[in-house]
C-alpha cells in the first residue's frame, strides 16, 4: 500500500515531545539536527551522549549516574551502560503526589475504582513497609498472580521501592503454567485475588492458588485481594492473609527507596513455554527505565495529564511497558476482563468516559 493513511499536522509536529527534545539537544550540544531522522542517527552514533541527554531532559532521578556512560561498547554481549549508577525504578515512577488521577480501573462493568497520586504514594509506602516486615529486600522475588488492576501496580512499585524483583502472571493461567514460571524464581511473597470477572461471569481461583502455593515451598506469605468475591475464605491457602490485613499495621510514611545497580534485576518475565518450560528473561532496572521512558515520552508523545491505556494482562510484557507511563506523569487506565462484554464497545466507552489520549491494543483484538 502506497497511499498515506494519516499525517500529523504541522502544529502537532511542532508541539511534539520529540521535536522539543531535538531542539533541546541542538542547544545543549551545539548541533543542527533538523529532522527526526537526524536525531535518530545521532542517538545511534553518539549513544554515550544520547542517553545522558534523555536522563537530563526527562529529569530521571538517581543517587548517582556515575561518571562512566558506557564501557566495552564494542562487545555484544559485554557492553555495560552506566556501570557506576545507583537508582530506584519506583522513585522514577512516583513523580507526582497530588489529588489528580494516577490509576483508573474498570473490571468489565462490575468494578470501577480510581486512585489519586497522593493515595498511590501512601499505598506503595504501606505495602513496601509490609514487605520489609516480612523480611523481603534486595535480591528477593515478589510475584503477582493478578488481573491488571490498581493493587497490582501498588505491589510492583512497592517491590521495586525496596530493591526486590517483580514477576507476574494472569489469573486465567492454569496451575502448571504458574508453577512452571514462579517455581523457577523462588518468590518470597505472592499477591493474588480471590477470583476475576470475564465475559460477565465470576471465576474463583482460590483452589488454583492453593495448589500453586502447595508446590512453591519458598512462599512465606500469600496476600489475597478481594475482587470477584468477598475475599474472606482463603480455601486452605498456606500463609494466606487478606490485602487489608497485610498493610493494616502500617501508616503512609515517606517511602524509603533502595538504590540499586543499573543492571539490578527489576523484572523476571518469561518466554511462551512452547518448547519446554518457559524461560526466565531478566530485565535490569536502569535499562528498563531509560528505554521505556524514551518510548513513552519521545515515541508516544506522552506528557503530564495524558491518560494512557493498553489492553493487556499481567502475563504479557506490555503490562510492564504500560507501567512506565507513570514516569511521564500520565494517568494509567487499567482494564480487566473481556474486551467484548457487555458489548464490543466497552473499551471505546472507557475511552470516552475517561478522556483516553493513548489507546493501545494487540493485533488480535483488531482482527
Amino acid at each position: 500500500m502506497s497511499d498515506v493513511l494519516w499525517k500529523p499536522t504541522t502544529e502537532r509536529v511542532e508541539n511534539a515531545n520529540v521535536t522539543s527534545f531535538r531542539r533541546w539537544v541542538n542547544d545543549k550540544h551545539g548541533l543542527d539536527l533538523q529532522s527526526f531522522t537526524a536525531l535518530y542517527d545521532w542517538s545511534v552514533d553518539q549513544a554515550e551522549k544520547f542517553w545522558p541527554a534523555l536522563i537530563e531532559y526527562t529529569d530521571l532521578k538517581a543517587e548517582t549516574w556515575g561518571e562512566r556512560v558506557l564501557i566495552d561498547g564494542n562487545k555484544m554481549p559485554g557492553a555495560q551502560f552506566f556501570p557506576d549508577a545507583r537508582l530506584n525504578f519506583a522513585e522514577n515512577l512516583l513523580v507526582r503526589d497530588d489529588n489528580t488521577d494516577a490509576l483508573v480501573f474498570w473490571g468489565e462493568d462490575k468494578v470501577k475504582t480510581r486512585l489519586s497520586w497522593a493515595d498511590l504514594n501512601i499505598a506503595v509506602s504501606r505495602f513496601s513497609q509490609a514487605l520489609r516486615a516480612e523480611g523481603v529486600g534486595k535480591g528477593d522475588r515478589v510475584c503477582g498472580y493478578m488481573p491488571n488492576m490498581g493493587e497490582t501496580v501498588i505491589a510492583l512499585l512497592a517491590t521495586a521501592a525496596i530493591g526486590a524483583t517483580w514477576s507476574s502472571a494472569s489469573p486465567d493461567f492454569g496451575v502448571q503454567g504458574v508453577v512452571d514460571r514462579f517455581g523457577q524464581i523462588e518468590p518470597t511473597v505472592m499477591i493474588t485475588v480471590d477470583g476475576y470477572h470475564y465475559n460477565g461471569k465470576q471465576h474463583d481461583i482460590r483452589e488454583k492458588v492453593r495448589d500453586v502455593v502447595d508446590r512453591i515451598d519458598s512462599l512465606k506469605k500469600v496476600v489475597i485481594v478481594k475482587y470477584a468475591f468477598d475475599g474472606t475464605d482463603s480455601a486452605g491457602i498456606r500463609n494466606a492473609v487478606t490485602y487489608d490485613d497485610f498493610i493494616a499495621p502500617f501508616e503512609g510514611a515517606k517511602i524509603t527507596f533502595e538504590q540499586v545497580e543499573f543492571n539490578h534485576p527489576l523484572y523476571v518475565m518469561f518466554s511462551s513455554g512452547t518448547t519446554g518450560k518457559p524461560k526466565c528473561i531478566v530485565h535490569g532496572t536502569g535499562g528498563t527505565l531509560l528505554k521505556q521512558v524514551s518510548e513513552h515520552v519521545l515515541h508516544c508523545d506522552v506528557a503530564p495529564g495524558d491518560r494512557v491505556f493498553y489492553f493487556t494482562t499481567c502475563g504479557w510484557m506490555m503490562w510492564n511497558w504500560l507501567m512506565a507511563g507513570l514516569a511521564a506523569g500520565a494517568t494509567l487506565l487499567l482494564y480487566d476482563g473481556s474486551p467484548f462484554y457487555p458489548s464490543g464497545n466497552i473499551l471505546f466507552d472507557y475511552a470516552d468516559a475517561e478522556g483516553m489520549t493513548l489507546f493501545g491494543t494487540s493485533a488480535k483484538y483488531i482482527d
